[in-house]
């Protein structure tokens, strides 16, 4: 890579205009200039240059702040060179520059610029995003935005029915779930619960297919003795019940639809190479991930839309600073500092926190290893962490070898499992 690269660039982007400066391997500056967000403006970056510096497109490092989005694409595309470098690392480049903390956004892109002649080996080349992926990604954050929108409609709905329909709440936890909707549809208040039939409740129940619970024990609690409110007060509540039982049945079928798109596309992402002549075919990555004790669609999607290049890698060292689970250890002298790791992607630390957690309640290794961890002191989130840590290894081996998880590995291979459950070759 450094024979290959004889100039450096550093890109300060921004909302409508991207500073750009330009220099050689020397550090001298070929060249600086301001170019407009928009496709012209973009087309216009990627001719200057090559026409500035009378190379190829392969000979020029592009550094910049963030590692995906409409600039990074269209660099990529024109077959530049592009790292990504982290807000901290260029704050302490920055240092180099002026030690009072000027900061403005020429110096940015200097100091980018800069950063990619002298210490490129510790940036993050970045590489094409499969399109399968990119769409993937998409699809997981829309999904966990509708699954927060729906928790906001449901406080809100409940919040309205303890305000003057609590014996309504003793229906479900789930107030989302359309059946509950369509029940309070039926009666959504004490007086037209008092009317209705059991024979309309155990349609409902039937049509959305509920078995645990019955017509007759949902009317005899929907029948409770009311509490007394205010006059008008059922009737704001309800009204404003309507208006959030509308957009809550948006957001159902939209999940649905989510759940859809993602079930499909997780069975065309991570799909292995051409199999070898004589040898068996291997499983995909989705499909190996769903052998794993613990893991679910919600867990599977995040690991291969926000971790693709690392799994791809089979990369375990980079998987564990991306997902949260490698500790930070802080040593001077005689004093040193264990502490959770907070720089890194939140959407794969929560999904391998979950994927743990579950874990821990249905996996003997990892119930096993989670009540060692407590007994030597650690705490219950130190010790999802690590047992998440040792799930992700066992991930990473299952994928290098293109088998499906065993639980009697340990039992088959005694003597190659090392204390944790964990392959040797791993």
């Amino acid at each position: 890579m450094a024979d290959v690269v004889k100039w450096l660039v550093g890109v300060d982007w921004a909302r409508s205009m991207h500073q750009v400066c330009l220099l050689d391997l020397s550090g001298a500056v070929l060249g600086e200039k301001v170019f407009p967000h928009g496709g012209a403006g973009l087309a216009d970056l990627c001719d200057w240059l090559p026409a500035k510096t009378g190379g190829r497109a392969e000979e020029i490092a592009v550094v910049i702040e963030v590692p995906h989005g409409p600039i990074v694409e269209t660099l990529l595309e024109r077959h530049f060179l592009v790292f990504a470098i982290n807000p901290k690392q260029l704050d302490r480049f920055r240092d180099r520059f002026s030690v009072a903390g000027a900061k403005d956004d020429r110096r940015d892109a200097r100091v980018m610029a800069d950063a990619g002649r002298t210490d490129r080996h510790r940036l993050r080349q970045l590489t094409p995003n499969d399109p399968v992926t990119v769409e993937l990604r998409e699809w997981s954050r829309m999904g966990a935005e509708l699954q927060q929108e729906q928790t906001r409609l449901t406080n809100r709905i409940q919040d309205q029915l303890w305000r003057y329909y609590p014996q309504a709440l003793k229906l479900t936890d789930d107030l989302a779930a359309d059946w509950f909707l369509s029940v309070w549809a039926l009666a959504p208040t004490p007086a037209k619960a008092a009317r209705i039939s059991e024979k309309s409740i155990a349609r409902v129940l039937k049509e959305h297919r509920v078995r645990r619970i019955e017509a007759a024990g949902a009317l005899q609690i929907l029948r409770e003795k009311p509490i007394s409110v205010a006059a008008g007060t059922t009737e704001a509540a309800t009204a404003h019940i309507r208006t959030l039982m509308v957009r809550l049945r948006l957001v159902n079928r939209q999940i649905r639809e989510v759940e859809r798109q993602l079930d499909q596309l997780c069975q065309r992402v991570g799909e292995a190479g051409d199999d070898e002549p004589g040898q068996p075919g291997k499983q995909r990555d989705a499909t190996i991930l769903r052998s794993l004790p613990g893991i679910g669609r919600i867990v599977v999607t995040a690991l291969l839309a926000e971790g693709a290049d690392p799994l791809r890698r089979r990369d375990y060292r980079a998987m564990r600073p991306l997902c949260g689970v490698a500790p930070v250890t802080k040593r001077s002298g005689k004093s040193k500092l264990v502490l959770m790791r907070r720089a890194c992607n939140p959407r794969l630390r929560n999904a391998v926190y979950n994927w743990a957690r579950v874990a821990v309640q249905h996996d003997i290794i990892s119930q096993k290893r989670y009540a060692a961890l407590r007994r030597r002191g650690c705490t219950h989130g130190r010790a999802i962490r690590q047992v998440g840590d040792r799930l992700l290894k066992v991930a990473c081996a299952m994928l290098n070898a293109g088998t499906l998880f065993d639980p009697n590995y340990r039992n088959s291979h005694r003597g190659t499992v090392g204390s944790d459950g964990t392959p040797s070759s791993a």
